[in-house]
């Protein structure tokens, strides 16, 4: 047991114990805090990444496009493209040319707008000289979504060996079974029929079918896409299941176009590839086509805008207030005001900046140029706060020797002072600009919530940022604008962490402590 020092009484010892474990407690609150919040935002990112993993991949339809007045025409228009895409549908499933409620789910398969890149393809290269054209379409959002999600927790099972395939007068099939229970096992299998949520797809030797009862020793079948099998005996052919998770009618997509997807896929007609026209394409009213192409050039020319605009005006009113401006009733009302605006909500940015450039000035509305200037009157106050700082960490000791010297007042601060405090005042900036970028408020009361169809290519274009992109793809009613808002909110936040790394980088390799 350690002896107590004589001069410090068993009171003491007690408070100092309580002191210590204080201490210790008030460490473990702040370990704690730190361990719910980096949790809470690990949730946060989990979360986001989770849905967007999707969009970043989309499956395409390959088809092989055999048109040979597409060499000769220049009046082609999306309707040819669309008929000949219709076409080569035809030819992958001949056996529906006559049903027309098959051939609509058929040509739902892909959007109307899909054939822009086979339109383009053409254009750039008019005399097609090798034919067949081979392109490729994105799928529609729905059957995409559920070629990601549903069809990979359907069940499939192997029932045994086809007998005979024959057509009752209703039109469907019956196919027996060459086994000698007669798909018996079937019915007692739970798995399989009887606890089954789910419609069951049929399939035997490449064509799919839509089960639709068991009577006696048969199933009962419709027929749904792949060439039909030769009626009689199936010479000992094997029977596949496939348990869909839901019902035709609770589902966008339909067991006629899920058998076309599944046979598409076995045909390797169907590829899953990295979506490139999220980063390459503009907004689009389908979500398979939706790029965020406009957003991302219109966030740099707003950027560039607020920079030119906000960062020199900053420094220099910094460099006044600091350095030239004598302390006086005026500065301090411009001191006070500065650190007020600075917390003052971006709404109302947005208002003054609709008053003066759109109704009072005139400037167009949705274009970056206005949209820079609003956000460099929102970052200005902190442009200027954090130059101030970074000047007045600079020594006095500096300007005196400098001035000592024969400096003047300005050679001193322009010389000297600033830039030593040039890594404080370019770690504020950066800081600055990461706010302006992820701000949306002030963007929504200015217009630029249109919907731009064409990367811009001027700050005078009308353009949008990828914050009020976000806002708006979350309004979408399409459950495919969900993945893409949680891709689109992934890259603004690369883009956001990147940059306060840049200045937390920056801050270290160039501070000086005096």
């Amino acid at each position: 047991m350690t002896e107590r020092a004589p001069h410090i009484t068993q009171a003491d010892a007690k408070r100092l114990r309580q002191r210590y474990q204080a201490e210790r407690r008030f460490k473990l609150y702040g370990q704690i805090a730190i361990a719910i919040a980096v949790s809470f935002l690990g949730i946060l990112l989990i979360s986001i990444a989770s849905k967007a993993a999707s969009a970043f991949t989309r499956h395409e339809l390959v088809l092989s496009i055999d048109q040979p007045d597409f060499a000769t025409r220049t009046d082609l228009t999306v309707s040819d493209f669309n008929l000949a895409v219709r076409d080569a549908l035809l030819e992958e499933f001949p056996e529906i040319a006559d049903d027309r409620l098959a051939r609509a789910e058929l040509f739902g398969l892909t959007t109307r707008l899909a054939v822009l890149p086979l339109a383009r393809q053409v254009q750039d290269n008019p005399t097609i000289a090798n034919l067949p054209i081979e392109t490729r379409l994105a799928l529609s959002d729905d059957l995409d979504l559920y070629l990601k999600s549903d069809l990979q927790s359907h069940r499939q099972r192997d029932i045994g060996v086809a007998g005979r395939l024959s057509r009752t007068a209703t039109g469907s099939y019956r196919l027996t079974d060459a086994g000698p229970d007669g798909f018996a096992s079937l019915l007692a299998d739970p798995q399989m029929f009887r606890d089954t949520s789910g419609d069951i797809l049929i399939g035997l030797a490449g064509a799919q079918f839509e089960l639709l009862e068991i009577t006696g020793a048969a199933l009962v079948l419709k027929h749904l896409a792949g060439p039909l099998p030769p009626l009689g005996e199936q010479n000992q052919a094997r029977i596949g299941a496939t348990l869909l998770s839901t019902r035709d009618a609770d589902r966008k997509v339909s067991n006629r176009q899920v058998a076309m997807a599944v046979h598409l896929l076995d045909e390797d007609r169907i590829e899953r590839r990295f979506n490139s026209s999220l980063f390459f394409n503009s907004d689009s009213t389908y979500p398979e086509l939706a790029g965020a192409a406009a957003a991302i050039i219109g966030s740099l020319l707003t950027m560039i805008i607020t920079a030119v605009f906000a960062i020199p005006v900053g420094i220099l009113a910094a460099v006044y207030l600091e350095e030239f401006s004598r302390k006086s009733l005026l500065t301090s009302i411009i001191e006070v005001n500065i650190n007020n605006l600075a917390a003052v909500p971006s709404i109302i940015f947005g208002l003054l900046g609709a008053a003066v450039f759109l109704n009072t000035l005139g400037l167009p509305r949705s274009v970056p140029f206005v949209g820079g200037l609003v956000l460099g009157l929102l970052v200005l106050p902190t442009i200027i706060i954090a130059s101030r700082a970074a000047l007045r960490s600079v020594p006095p000791s500096v300007r005196d020797a400098a001035l000592g010297l024969g400096a003047s007042p300005s050679q001193a601060v322009f010389h000297h002072v600033l830039p030593l405090a040039a890594p404080g005042i370019l770690t504020g900036a950066i800081i600055a600009m990461a706010r302006a970028l992820g701000e949306t408020a002030p963007l929504l009361l200015i217009g630029m919530v249109a919907f731009i169809s064409e990367v811009p290519n001027s700050p005078n274009d009308e353009a949008t940022v990828l914050p009020v992109l976000i806002y708006k793809w979350f309004s979408g009613a399409e459950r495919a604008w969900e993945p893409m808002t949680s891709a689109v909110i992934i890259i603004l936040l690369t883009v956001l962490v990147s940059m306060n790394l840049i200045a937390v980088l920056l801050r270290r390799r160039f501070e000086r402590r005096w």
